[in-house]
C-alpha cells in the first residue's frame, strides 16, 4: 500500500511554520465563508421514535375503510367486479 501525501504534509514540507499557519488561517476563513462542515449540520440521529402513519382521505372514504375492515371485505374479489 502506498503512503498517501496530504495537503497538510505538503504545506508543512514547503513552507515555514509561520507561513503554514497563515495558510491554515486563510483556509479556515474560506471554508467558513462558503459553508463547509458546520456544527449540527446533517441528519439528526434516530432516537427510536416511530412516526405516525397518516393517510389523507375524505370522511366518506374513511367510513368505507372502517366498514370494509369491520366486515372483512375481500378487496381482490371486490375489484374484479
Amino acid at each position: 500500500m502506498e503512503n498517501k501525501i496530504t495537503t497538510e504534509d505538503l504545506i508543512e514540507q514547503y513552507f515555514t511554520p509561520e507561513e503554514s499557519q497563515i495558510i491554515h488561517q486563510e483556509i479556515s476563513e474560506e471554508v467558513a465563508k462558503w459553508g463547509g462542515k458546520r456544527k449540527n449540520a446533517g441528519r439528526k440521529p434516530k432516537t427510536g421514535v416511530v412516526l405516525d402513519f397518516r393517510i389523507r382521505v375524505t370522511a366518506t372514504e374513511k367510513q368505507f375503510i372502517e366498514y370494509a375492515r369491520s366486515h372483512n371485505l375481500n378487496y381482490e374479489k371486490l375489484m374484479q367486479g
